[in-house]
């Protein structure tokens, strides 16, 4: 997929920074320098999501990497590996987010955590009052706030960039651990419950 809308030229500090903390420049934040508030907004709202800190950063890059893997953002796989390896998390089980129920290195609490995150982004939702109270329980209220408003800035972030043609730039490459792919779909079409 190419981008659905060209880039826009970046001012040449903006550019530096984005350097200097990525080795690159993220395309996504070229596509929407079209609307530099836009651009300006995004970029600091994730920056202030990525500085919370009551919920465990590893459940979080987890829950990062379900939706993108659900929605079908590559750029954020990629740049969600990326920072996963650059914050010292588990790169072995950050490799298996895309295919965490065939995976079997993730704890219990993890794999509630990635099924929250697939439950929120499926349309509709599909959380349950016991998934999100069993998750609330071990977790605390503090941490389960940040996990669901962190879950639903994901999703906003990883279906903008499908939507606008942003896919991987390589900034996983240079990780140890390969990234698993998402198993194809069966084909098996779910029953709805409604």
């Amino acid at each position: 997929m190419a981008l659905r809308v060209p880039k826009a030229e970046l001012p040449p500090e903006l550019k530096e920074n984005m350097i200097k903390q990525l080795g690159a420049v993220p395309e996504n934040v070229e596509v929407l320098w079209h609307s530099p508030k836009v651009a300006q907004d995004n970029v600091e709202f994730g920056g202030k999501v990525g500085a919370w800190d009551a919920a465990d950063a590893g459940l979080k890059s987890f829950a990062h990497m379900a939706v993108a893997a659900q929605v079908g953002c590559s750029w954020c796989l990629d740049v969600g590996y990326f920072q996963a390896q650059n914050g010292n998390l588990d790169l072995t089980k950050a490799s298996q987010v895309p295919r965490w129920r065939e995976a079997d290195v993730f704890t219990a609490l993890e794999r509630e955590v990635l099924e929250y995150a697939e439950a929120m982004t499926n349309t509709p939702m599909t959380v349950t009052d016991e998934q999100y109270g069993g998750l609330l329980e071990r977790l605390g209220p503090a941490a389960m706030v940040e996990l669901t408003a962190l879950i639903a800035y994901v999703n906003l972030a990883t279906r903008a960039n499908v939507a606008n043609g942003v896919t991987s730039q390589g900034f996983s490459d240079g990780c140890a651990i390969p990234l698993a792919k998402r198993p194809e779909p069966s084909g098996v079409a779910l029953a709805s419950t409604a």
